[in-house]
């Protein structure tokens, strides 16, 4: 699925705990910087975010089974608006009336689209690679 990447684990992590595996096992100089906290303001959860574009994030995130919709302990990797790529997709939602800033807003938004499908799109599949390479080396992955 495209903006979303599922890594089924064979046991459950807690955000720190997911935290903290990133912090010991994870090599900045391949994989890049990290941080715990929130996408944007409005964010209900806290996350590990990763850098990918400019309007763009990664957020990772543990998910444990239990559940309707939960069968499997799982890490989650996903794309999120940066606080500007929020910003951004806030003020093309506000209606115009005006013909030719209505297309601009469109021109925008296309691009936006362009970028979360692309390169946003790319960095997520190596950053889920790599993880899935830390959990497998330790001995975490299902199955």
């Amino acid at each position: 699925m495209i903006g979303r990447q599922v890594i089924l684990t064979n046991r459950e992590f807690t955000l720190e705990e997911l935290y903290d595996f990133m912090r010991t096992h994870w090599d900045v100089n391949e994989g890049g910087e990290f941080v715990l906290g929130r996408p944007t303001k409005a964010s209900i959860e806290e996350y590990i975010l990763l850098p990918a574009t400019r309007r763009f994030m990664t957020i990772v995130y543990p998910r444990k089974a239990g559940g309707l919709f939960s069968k499997d302990n799982k890490v989650i990797l996903s794309t999120a608006d940066t606080p500007e790529g929020a910003f951004e997709g806030l003020a093309q939602a506000i209606p115009t009336g005006k013909i030719f800033i209505g297309a601009a807003q469109m021109v925008n938004l296309s691009s936006s689209e362009k970028e979360r499908k692309g390169p946003a799109e790319d960095i997520l599949q190596r950053y889920t690679a790599y993880m899935k390479k830390l959990l497998g080396e330790a001995g975490y992955l299902k199955g």
